[in-house]
């Protein structure tokens, strides 16, 4: 057996991290806290976080091996009850390896109750060419909940001149409220595919992100706000809103240029349509 078929086999029957985090957060006299904070396998949060004051609770999780392989699966559930107000991010950039043959997964299941508020807003996700990702993303929100997320994806390590060529990305997003669907999103886009490089596509740009803000009827001055937000550096964006969801997207030749584009949206968003100013997360400064 030659040394990359042994190295394969070696691969194939490596033991996948299975990983579970279950978060669930209370309103308790006006102060957001985090009341269930469950694990299995290498999914953690640090302690609770309140650079804005108790009515905003800041949690940063953890996946201690730093990126996900093939054959690994990682579970995150958040709930937020009534009132409670939450924001989550990570650390540092999510990498996916080479998958080896095997598929490796995320599901994200966000529940929000009535009159609460989550921010999923996770540093950038690295996409290595051969990997094998499904990223799966369900929301359910209550009578005036609402849910701000972003997803930021860098296909291939731009910085080492590695673009997404060969393997498989997939990515469902699905939002709904008391039961009726807001939005339905399912992307499928193989390594190398045309889609890459077409101009109703990704354009030859390695790097796309997304923010959704879900659950409160779309105010005509916050559709405004995300357009007045400039963008340079090759980023081409665009926003648009549907009666209780807003969508802004960008595509980007790095991660720099699109976390900035996209953080100046969140920032120009959050004190319209959650009333709050914008606190960012002191990990981002790390």
């Amino acid at each position: 057996m030659s040394e990359a078929a042994r190295r394969a086999a070696e691969e194939s029957a490596r033991p996948g991290w299975q990983a579970r985090l279950d978060l669930g957060f209370a309103c308790r006299a006006g102060r957001s806290t985090l009341v269930r904070c469950r694990h299995e396998g290498p999914l953690r949060v640090q302690k609770a976080l309140y650079p804005e004051g108790p009515e905003v609770c800041q949690v940063i999780v953890l996946h201690p091996p730093g990126g996900i392989a093939g054959g690994d699966a990682l579970h995150i559930e958040v709930e937020a009850a009534p009132a409670a107000r939450v924001l989550l991010t990570t650390p540092g950039a999510g990498k996916w390896y080479r998958s080896g043959g095997r598929r490796a997964a995320q599901t994200l299941a966000v529940r929000i109750g009535e009159g609460a508020e989550i921010e999923w807003l996770p540093q950038e996700t690295i996409v290595f060419a051969g990997a094998d990702a499904c990223l799966q993303t369900q929301v359910e929100l209550a009578a005036g909940g609402v849910f701000c997320g972003w997803e930021i994806l860098c296909l291939g390590r731009t910085a080492a001149g590695e673009r997404f060529t060969g393997g498989m990305l997939e990515l469902t997003t699905r939002i709904e409220k008391a039961g009726r669907p807001l939005w339905l999103e399912r992307a499928r886009l193989p390594g190398g595919s045309p889609w890459m490089q077409a101009a109703a596509g990704l354009a030859g740009l390695p790097v796309s992100a997304t923010l959704l803000l879900a659950g409160r009827v779309i105010e005509p001055e916050w559709l405004a706000a995300c357009r007045a937000v400039g963008a340079g550096g090759g980023v081409f964006c665009g926003a648009s809103a549907l009666p209780e969801l807003l969508v802004a997207r960008c595509l980007a030749p790095g991660s720099d240029a699109a976390r900035t584009w996209l953080g100046a949206v969140w920032r120009a968003l959050r004190p319209l349509a959650l009333g709050r100013a914008a606190v960012p997360p002191r990990i981002w400064n790390t």
